[in-house]
């Protein structure tokens, strides 16, 4: 049986049923017809392969709230966080963020250019706050750069002064290259030191600059006591760095281009074949085997990943053949897995429902208002709106914990929905704040339901671990016919829930 299949079987049983075709009932559904199949879906295994994942204080809240789906789920969380107070971890990751910022600056204006570099990017990614993987990999290039930096060279400048490791300005304007033959200064022996230290340790050649400096020198061993030399050898001692450091990028680039050409072919092995295991341990043991015995110069690097390459390309090779035969029937399938996803990514997007109190979300009762308001604008159908906020609610999570503010908005959730009409509409807009929107219904209707709400809330036992929580309730309502606008009248409602608040709370407010 196909996914489709099970869809047909999911769409009739609900017509057959009856049942509103809400997401989380679609859900429950399809699974139900998939595992009559016998067909496996992942997304059916609903959320016991997260829960296993947290600790057992998360683990045992999601089954306090009944959390279901991973979208509630999602939610559950994003709703858990929030509740957490940041400050001090804010704190803290701006003052790192401002020390590594600080640390980056200073390390800028040091000699080496690669270290700059880094530097800067550092620099670039704290003030762009960048995310983990970014600052993932900067830290990897740092550490690559504390493995491979090397100034040893420095040392061979010693003969002509002091060397500053820290600072190559000032070890090069410190050289002293004026010394006389009556001082007893070999320059032979000096001219072949100071040769070897400007041939460059990775790139091949010299420039051809540094070529006729060796030369002249070689030549004539006192022009090294020329200010004209000193000059010269400045100019070639930075050079040296620039011809290590191209070089180091064009084997670098190499190796890129080697290792994505054998990532590519890996993919392809992986895609097209069912049978390529046997194939892939075999590239996975070469390549192993060259992290085991890491090669010590990139051409042995090169040489030995353009064979792994060469042979991952052969048995490609081998197995295009039978690949082609289940390449339509591969395609087909993931087109369906494709359909699925977005259908099941439309349905998890399209819900309604606040995951804690089991009301309308404020998407939902958005939506709603709007049902209203074109009723309105056609015929003319005046409907009221009521803003609710639990007083001092902030007070109740400060004095009980979050867990029994929770079960406070459960609680008054449940009053609302029991006072409400079949025909009203009530939701959770927003932390404790909720809407009720009371169709064909004027203010003195209004005025009703919200002091039957109120007086609900005031007589009701709160009740958490043993104690008892007084909760109190503002409302503030309007009516559709005394504004111009829909955003008028939420923001009237809204005005006269302050009203209420400023008059002392536990009160109703009109328009």
């Amino acid at each position: 049986m196909t996914i489709h299949q099970i869809v047909r079987n999911t769409v009739e049983k609900l017509k057959a049923e009856g049942k509103t075709w809400t997401p989380d009932v679609y859900a429950e559904t399809f699974c139900s017809e998939a595992k009559k199949a016998g067909f496996a879906v992942e997304d059916c295994s609903g959320i016991d392969r997260y829960v296993s994942l947290f600790d057992k204080k998360t683990a045992e809240e999601i089954k306090q709230y009944r959390v279901r789906t991973t979208a509630e789920l999602i939610r559950f969380l994003i709703s858990k966080l929030s509740r957490m107070n940041p400050n001090e971890a804010t704190v803290l990751v701006e003052l790192l963020s401002a020390l590594a910022k600080k640390m980056a600056q200073s390390i800028d204006l040091l000699h080496n250019p690669d270290a700059s570099a880094l530097a800067k990017k550092t620099i670039t990614i704290l003030e762009s706050q960048g995310g983990s993987t970014q600052i993932e990999l900067l830290k990897q290039a740092w550490a690559n750069f504390l493995t491979v930096y090397d100034d040893s060279f420095l040392m061979k400048l010693t003969h002509f002064g002091p060397v500053d490791s820290a600072n190559l300005r000032r070890t090069i304007e410190g050289l002293n290259l004026h010394k006389s033959a009556d001082q007893g200064v070999d320059y032979d022996k000096t001219i072949r030191l100071l040769v070897s230290s400007l041939v460059p340790s990775i790139a091949p050649t010299m420039d051809n600059a540094t070529i006729e400096l060796t030369q002249k020198l070689s030549n004539n061993p006192e022009y090294i006591a020329s200010d004209e030399c000193e000059k010269e050898l400045k100019i070639a001692i930075a050079m040296r760095i620039a011809l290590d450091k191209r070089s180091v990028e064009e084997m670098v680039n190499a190796l890129d281009i080697l290792l994505e050409k054998l990532s590519a072919q890996l993919i392809e092995l992986i895609e097209r074949s069912e049978n390529s295991s046997s194939e892939i341990r075999e590239v996975k043991r070469d390549l192993e085997a060259l992290e085991s015995n890491k090669p010590t110069d990139f051409k042995t690097a090169h040489k030995r990943l353009y064979t792994i390459a060469s042979t991952l390309e052969e048995k490609v090779e081998v197995l295009s053949k039978d690949l082609k035969i289940h390449n339509e029937k591969v395609v087909q399938m993931g087109k369906k897995i494709a359909t699925l996803e977005v259908e099941l990514a439309q349905a998890t997007q399209a819900s309604r429902e606040d995951f804690l109190t089991k009301l309308f979300n404020k998407r939902a009762i958005e939506e709603h208002l709007s049902l209203k308001e074109a009723e309105y604008e056609r015929h003319g159908h005046s409907f009221c709106v009521a803003m609710l906020d639990l007083d001092h609610f902030k007070a109740v999570n400060d004095t009980y914990g979050h867990e029994a503010g929770d079960a406070v908005l459960i609680a008054f959730a449940k009053i609302l929905k029991l006072e409400a009409r079949t025909s009203d509409v009530v939701g959770r807009y927003g932390g404790e704040e909720f809407m009720a929107i009371l169709g064909e219904t004027d203010l003195s209707g209004a005025k009703i339901f919200c002091e039957k709400v109120r007086a609900h809330v005031e007589q009701a036992h709160f009740m958490y671990q043993g104690q008892r929580i007084a909760v109190s309730l503002s409302i503030g309502y309007a009516q559709r016919s005394d504004y111009p606008s829909l955003k008028a009248l939420v923001n009237g409602a809204d005005e006269r829930l302050y009203d209420a608040k400023r008059k002392g709370r536990n009160r109703v407010e009109p328009a």
